[in-house]
């Protein structure tokens, strides 16, 4: 599930692993083409091949989690990054995220076009209006998501 998700925070005791291998599987919910692209295809072979289980430390050291913190301040972290990506205009969190998401399936052209398209969504919005006048006037911009 943890492949899946946008960010990533895991405690320094977390126990992270894929062990399919060792019940004659292979990972599933796109295990072996999520872990892949995060990871690159040699850690994950390795980590798939072995079962490996790694804590929340090695995974960090790996890239494959943005927070590695200790036990039990998971979720503070977690609720400190929700707080600071609120602030931000949503219908721009809404096409980066797809752009990245979209343009890592594609070759790069596709990928910029693609950029240029997620771009173009958001010239005539008012949070863009607002933030450029929040800019301006060295306030907080109120995104309403319009």
């Amino acid at each position: 599930m943890a492949l899946s998700c946008d960010l990533c925070i895991c405690g320094e005791d977390a126990v992270l692993g894929l062990p399919e291998t060792g019940l004659a599987i292979i990972p599933g919910a796109g295990g072996t083409q999520r872990l892949p692209r995060l990871a690159g295809k040699s850690l994950a072979k390795e980590l798939i091949f072995t079962g490996r289980k790694i804590d929340g430390r090695e995974a960090i050291s790996m890239g494959l989690v943005n927070y590695s913190v200790p036990a039990g301040e998971a979720h503070s972290k977690a609720l400190e990054i929700a707080r600071e990506i609120i602030q931000k205009g949503p219908i721009a969190i809404r096409m980066a995220k797809k752009a990245i998401s979209e343009g890592l399936e594609i070759d790069l052209p596709s990928a910029l076009e693609l950029e240029e398209e997620c771009y173009e969504q958001l010239l005539n919005t008012n949070d863009r209006l607002e933030g450029l006048a929040a800019f301006a006037e060295k306030r907080k911009p109120r995104y309403r998501g319009e």
